[in-house]
C-alpha cells in the first residue's frame, strides 16, 4: 500500500499551487508571443520602418547568418566567458571584503565612505585608465566587469552581516563563542537570503560591466557586434546581439534561481 506523504488539505494546496504556476507560465509565454507578433505585424504593415526597429523575422535571419558563417558561438563564447569570470571574481572578492569589514569595525568605519563614493562613480569614466592599466584585450573587459559588480556585492553582504540579530550574537558570546564561531554558526547562515539576493543583482551588473567594457575596447563579443552594427547602420545586427544578450542574462538568472531552490531545500532538511 502506497504511503500517503501529505494530508488531503495539503495535497489540495499543492495541486492548486501547481495550477497557478502553470497559469503564470502560460501567461508569460503568451505575452511574449503576443509582443513578438505585434512587432512583426507593425513592421510588415509598414507602420514602423523595419530598418529602424528591425523585426523578429529579420533578427532570426541575422542570427542564422551569424551561425552559418561560424561567428555566432565565437562571439557568444567571448562575452559569456568574460561575464562569468568577472561575475565570479566580483562576488568572491566582494564577499571576502564584506567579511573583513564586518570583522573589523574600525576598518569598516574607515573604508565605508570610500566604498560609497566608488559605488556612485560612473565606471565608464575610468575607461581610458582601464585601457592603460590592462591593455586592449579581455583583461580590460573583465576588470570593468569586476569593478561594476564588486561594490554591489560588498554593500549587499556587509549590510546583511551587520543586520544579524544582535540578541543572538550576545547569547553566543555569553556561552563563550569566539568571533569566528559566531561568524560561521550565525552570521553566514543568517545571510543566506541576502547572498541569493546579491547574486541576482550581480548577474545584471556583470552583464552591464562586460558589455560596457566591450563598448570601450573589444575585438569580439556581443558588445562588439552592437558597436559595429551601429557604426555601419546594420541595426538588425544590433537587435540580434541584444536579443541574444537577453536570453543569456535570463539563463544566468535562472541558474541563480535554481541555486536558491537547492540551498533552501538543503537548509530546510
Amino acid at each position: 500500500m502506497k504511503k500517503q506523504l501529505y494530508s488531503a488539505e495539503h495535497a489540495k494546496f499543492l495541486k492548486k499551487r501547481k495550477k497557478n504556476l502553470a497559469l503564470i507560465w502560460s501567461l508569460r509565454i503568451g505575452l511574449l508571443v503576443l509582443l513578438l507578433g505585434l512587432w512583426e505585424l507593425v513592421t510588415a504593415l509598414g507602420w514602423v520602418d523595419p530598418f529602424l526597429m528591425s523585426s523578429p523575422s529579420r533578427i532570426a535571419k541575422t542570427i542564422g547568418a551569424l551561425y552559418l558563417d561560424g561567428t555566432l558561438f565565437y562571439h557568444i563564447g567571448v562575452t559569456l566567458g568574460e561575464t562569468l569570470l568577472g561575475f565570479a571574481v566580483a562576488v568572491g572578492l566582494g564577499c571576502l571584503i564584506a567579511l573583513a569589514l564586518w570583522w573589523s569595525d574600525t576598518l569598516r568605519r574607515v573604508l565605508e565612505p570610500y566604498i560609497v563614493v566608488l559605488n556612485a562613480l560612473p565606471k565608464i569614466a575610468l575607461g581610458p585608465l582601464i585601457i592603460v592599466w590592462c591593455g586592449t584585450g579581455s583583461k580590460a573587459i573583465i576588470f570593468m566587469t569586476v569593478l561594476v559588480g564588486i561594490i554591489v556585492a560588498i554593500l549587499h553582504m556587509l549590510s546583511a552581516f551587520i543586520e544579524t540579530d544582535k540578541n543572538k550574537i550576545l547569547l553566543l558570546r555569553s556561552m563563550g563563542a569566539s568571533k569566528f564561531q559566531i561568524l560561521r554558526k550565525l552570521v553566514i547562515p543568517s545571510s543566506l537570503a541576502a547572498f541569493i539576493s546579491m547574486l541576482k543583482v550581480a548577474v545584471g551588473m556583470a552583464w552591464i560591466g562586460s558589455i560596457m567594457g566591450e563598448y570601450i575596447v573589444s575585438r569580439a563579443g556581443l558588445g562588439y557586434l552592437i558597436v559595429y552594427g551601429g557604426q555601419v547602420f546594420k541595426l538588425d545586427l544590433v537587435m540580434s546581439a541584444t536579443v541574444i544578450l537577453c536570453f543569456l542574462a535570463a539563463g544566468m538568472y535562472f541558474l541563480v534561481v535554481l541555486l536558491e531552490k537547492f540551498l533552501v531545500k538543503n537548509t530546510d532538511n
